[in-house]
């Protein structure tokens, strides 16, 4: 099955302020798509209606033809979206292997069983592990999530969003406040989610490197509306982002 996740009109006020203007945009599958903007754009809190923490004033959100607007963040998180770094510290004092395992064992409605202890359950396991391995944390399996540095928090972040299965990866500004050594981890992480064609990524980010690097298309919102949209050569060329959000004058190229 094709997903697709649409924003129609979306709108969302602040008292005067209109954070989120009628943006209007359809993602598609097999696609990364960087949300980028100046400061203040509007682009976390645009991921904020998409994923459930905020409802907008007006507009609405289609998942699958299906009108999502009213289900809270956890239904969003069932019907197949995928936040990551809003699930830091779900279980704070168990390990990395016991937070991801119990992010599998939800995921395949598995629940505590005396009978048939999670010992027993195999193939949870070796997907748990496998998911460890793809994040780079196997050696840190027994170590507790509350104690990882915050590079290895950020992957534990995207290997419990991993074994949730999601249709939609949504990521803002993954790399935030890692050091040099922690973002290629991540970044490849999410060049390796890009190879599944079925699913949609979102990425909100505002190191252009990290854009130019991963994106098939890019939106750009400015003062909460959404002026420009297309492949990524493309939309940093264009006046509007020159200006808007490279700080460069018409006229002038970027480095």
């Amino acid at each position: 099955m094709t997903h697709t996740l649409e924003t129609r009109d979306l709108t969302i006020r602040f008292g005067g302020h209109v954070a989120v203007n009628g943006v209007s945009c359809t993602f598609r599958p097999g696609e990364l798509t960087a949300i980028v903007g100046p400061n203040g754009a509007g682009k976390t809190t645009y991921f904020n209606l998409i994923s459930g923490q905020l409802r907008p004033t007006q507009g609405s959100i289609l998942f699958d033809s299906k009108d999502i607007t009213g289900l809270s963040a956890p239904l969003r998180t069932r019907a197949g979206l995928g936040r990551a770094f809003q699930l830091t510290n779900l279980f704070p004092n168990l390990s990395v292997e016991e937070n991801v395992r119990l992010a599998v064992q939800s995921e395949n409605g598995v629940h505590y069983d005396m009978v048939r202890p999670w010992m027993t359950r195999r193939n949870l396991i070796a997907r748990a592990d496998a998911i460890l391995d793809t994040v780079a944390l196997a050696g840190r399996r027994n170590v507790a999530a509350t104690a990882l540095s915050h590079g290895d928090q950020r992957k534990l972040e995207v290997a419990l969003m991993m074994a949730l299965e999601p249709k939609v990866f949504m990521f803002d500004e993954p790399t935030a406040g890692m050091s040099i050594d922690e973002v290629p981890v991540v970044l490849n992480l999410i060049a390796q989610l890009k190879q599944d064609a079925s699913k949609i990524i979102l990425l909100v980010e505002h190191k252009m490197d990290v854009v130019r690097s991963l994106a098939d298309r890019i939106i750009v919102l400015h003062n909460g509306q959404l002026v420009a949209d297309g492949k990524p050569a493309e939309v940093i060329a264009s006046p509007i982002v020159q200006e808007a959000y490279l700080g460069i004058a018409p006229g002038k190229t970027a480095a």
